[in-house]
């Protein structure tokens, strides 16, 4: 099988990678930080192939998409696995900052998600997984803005799903939990933080399958309930939920 990973160099998207090649799957990696991808890259083997790129420059990733299905010749699945958390603070007080959050959790994604829905399209068959995020299915004080993005996205690919359903396409949203990665580093962990290799084990479960919507860890699909329904008083005198 032949997959692409774009955000390579994310803890959790390196174990993935990781995982692919260790059974016989061709990867090709994209990722941001070229000395992080390389050393992904290095510790998949030398049949991978990888590449820079920036997905927030959003007018490239037509171009970055056709350039890595013809690197591997075709594309059997893709796993878009970036994002950033971005600063809550400073995206409630300006534009500029609150637009970088939506811009990279959201709008990079759908530009990544085009043409590889058109390719699968085309190709009558494939797999297409997005990582997105429990924080997309209410808004906390503590995130919203990267939660807004996450939670779009996640309308956005329920509709890309109905749309590939009859060319045979699989599309598999991935709600995450908090994840112990550098990305949470400033974070207090407590018993729900998943671990990446446990985590990335889920992802290709869940693509190889081709779920739907899928918690991971599964444990989310109890707790999220809860969240979403509880009342929104009651919501925010419950420091744990509506606290920062």
């Amino acid at each position: 099988m032949r997959v692409l990973i774009l955000g390579a160099t994310s803890a959790i998207a390196a174990e993935v990678a990781h995982h692919h090649v260790a059974r016989g799957d061709r990867a090709h990696l994209i990722g941001r930080n070229p000395d992080k991808l390389a050393q992904v890259a290095a510790r998949c083997g030398r049949d991978t192939t990888s590449r820079v790129a920036d997905f927030d420059r959003v007018e490239s990733n037509d171009a970055v998409i056709a350039e890595a299905i013809d690197t591997l010749g075709s594309l059997d699945a893709a796993l878009i696995a970036h994002g950033d958390l971005g600063d809550q603070f400073a995206s409630e007080r300006t534009f500029e900052a609150a637009e970088a959050v939506l811009r990279t959790n959201f709008t990079s994604a759908v530009s990544l998600i085009i043409p590889l829905a058109n390719y699968f399209e085309g190709r009558r068959g494939g797999r297409l997984g997005v990582i997105t995020s429990v924080a997309g299915e209410r808004g906390r004080p503590r995130n919203y803005t990267y939660g807004a993005a996450k939670g779009a996205l996640g309308i956005y690919l329920q509709g890309v799903r109905s749309r590939l359903h009859p060319a045979g396409v699989h599309v598999t949203t991935l709600k995450l939990g908090p994840v112990d990665t550098p990305m949470t580093r400033d974070h207090r962990k407590h018993p729900l933080f998943g671990k990446p290799e446990a985590v990335a084990k889920d992802i290709v479960a869940a693509m190889d399958r081709g779920a739907a919507e899928v918690y991971v860890p599964s444990f989310w699909q109890a707790i999220m309930p809860l969240v979403r329904n509880t009342p929104e008083r009651l919501f925010q005198a419950l420091p744990f939920l509506s606290g920062r």
